[in-house]
């Protein structure tokens, strides 16, 4: 059976206060919308449509960077849920098809609890999401008829209506069990249903819920499944919502790397905004961010407040506080920072030394190279055992194009150089301190390119007028 997924995307988020469409907001390093574009994905459904509105074109244009296949409707003006899901309708096969209606707010659903509402439906019934909450204030309510015809809230009897809370009585809002937004249903049988829906109510809109009753007058099951719990459910309305449910999201993933083995010195200090695996023995210190695919191997160490994204850090190696790693692969036994920057295209091989405040871009360093103080190696080749000098520097950048330095093994680079590139420094050659190095420097040689010191008699600073 075919299965369209359905995503509301064109609420406005007045309680954002912000410019931007509520969906793009972002949680765990990706847009609200791409989570659920993702969950849909997972659900291994034939055709997702997402409906926009407020900020149609920058919504759209974000479906199409992640979800290229997923097709874009504009519901303009805004009139209600149902009014939503008529702009849909064409797009939609119901031939022996189930349509699928989650929220673009709702970033955290579980694949899993979205098919096993889709298994609910069956192709036949009505299935909504629901869960339990303490306080359902905001929600619609689950109102449910015993076989007797008296109201009930218990799970077991049949789903008679959902009432919105601005539209429900007293006693109404007094169940707990809420709808969550999501519901699966028969796709035909959707089409109709939305097409003759009134807006008779207190907010002149035109409510999906009330398929609802439509669905019990035809004698339609109206089936539930219950989600796992009530994180996987929360939409997001407000800044505070969104960090509320960054921190539950984060927490999730702390107790998943923890119960894999890594430590954490602090859960609560702890973010991951793409993937991150762990090998055996990892220990991570507070304040780091994982962004984009990460790696760390076993038994490496990061540092407090470190930031890595899109890197690879392989056994034993030791990420002092404060680095920065961006597209880098850390060799077996390296020990890097504090306060050092990895740029992408960094390859460091096995115990590379990189100290505090030296930066590397597009570089390979072999084994036992060492750059340990205060240094810039960019575009750069560099051997086996180096000892790159504190203040030294590749200068690779001519205004217009970025040349190579070749450093050969157990080069010895003293401090506050300069190397010109295009340039290669020989297999053990020696460079004198405060040299600019302008021509290759031929190997196991001394080579150094500074002027003569001269001391001028007599010489006196200028003063300003008046001292």
């Amino acid at each position: 059976m075919a299965l369209n997924v359905v995503i509301m995307a064109a609420g406005k988020g007045t309680r954002m206060k912000s410019a931007l469409p509520k969906v793009l907001h972002r949680l765990a390093g990706a847009s609200l919308l791409q989570h659920v574009l993702a969950a849909a994905a997972e659900t291994g459904a034939d055709a997702s449509v997402v409906i926009t509105g407020h900020g149609a074109e920058a919504v759209e244009a974000a479906v199409a960077a992640v979800a290229p296949a997923a097709r874009c409707v504009r519901q303009e003006p805004q009139l209600g849920t149902g009014h939503a899901v008529q702009q849909a309708v064409p797009l939609l096969a119901d031939a022996h098809a189930t349509t699928l209606i989650l929220n673009g707010d709702v970033p955290l659903i579980r694949p899993a609890t979205a098919r096993a509402l889709v298994q609910a439906c069956a192709g036949t019934k009505l299935a909504l999401l629901t869960v339990t909450l303490a306080d359902a204030t905001g929600y619609g309510r689950i109102v449910r008829e015993s076989p007797a015809g008296a109201a009930s809230v218990t799970g077991g009897d049949a789903v008679r209506a959902i009432v919105e809370h601005k539209d429900a009585t007293e006693a109404q809002r007094g169940i707990r069990e809420v709808y969550t937004g999501i519901m699966a249903a028969p796709t035909a049988l959707l089409k109709r249903w939305v097409m003759a829906l009134s807006n008779d109510n207190a907010q002149r809109e035109y409510y999906l819920t009330d398929i609802v009753a439509m669905a019990v007058a035809e004698g339609v099951p109206v089936v539930t499944a219950a989600a796992a719990g009530e994180t996987e459910v929360l939409g997001v309305n407000s800044p505070v919502q969104l960090a509320d449910l960054e921190r539950r999201y984060q927490r999730a993933r702390a107790e998943a790397l923890m119960e894999a083995g890594v430590r954490l010195a602090d859960p609560a200090r702890f973010d991951v905004r793409g993937t991150l695996e762990c090998g055996s023995d990892v220990e991570i210190d507070v304040n780091c961010v994982f962004e984009g695919q990460v790696r760390l191997g076993d038994g490496a160490r990061i540092g407090a407040n470190c930031v890595l994204r899109d890197a690879t850090v392989a056994a034993g190696a030791v990420i002092h506080p404060f680095t920065h790693i961006e597209g880098a692969e850390v060799g077996a036994g390296a020990l890097i920072g504090p306060f050092a920057r990895l740029r992408p295209g960094a390859v460091l091989g096995r115990e590379v030394h990189i100290g505090n405040f030296v930066e590397v871009k597009n570089s390979t360093l072999a084994a036992g190279a060492k750059a340990n103080h205060l240094a810039y190696l960019g575009d750069a080749t560099v051997g086996e055992r180096v000892n790159y000098g504190a203040g030294s520097i590749t200068a690779n950048y001519d205004g217009a194009n970025k040349h190579r330095t070749v450093i050969g093994n157990d080069v010895h680079v003293g401090s506050n150089c300069v190397l010109v590139a295009p340039i290669t420094l020989g297999d053990g050659a020696t460079i004198g301190g405060g040299s600019t190095i302008a021509k290759d420097a031929p190997a196991g040689q001394l080579s150094v390119a500074r002027a003569r010191q001269v001391t001028i008699p007599g010489w006196q600073r200028p003063k300003k007028p008046g001292r």
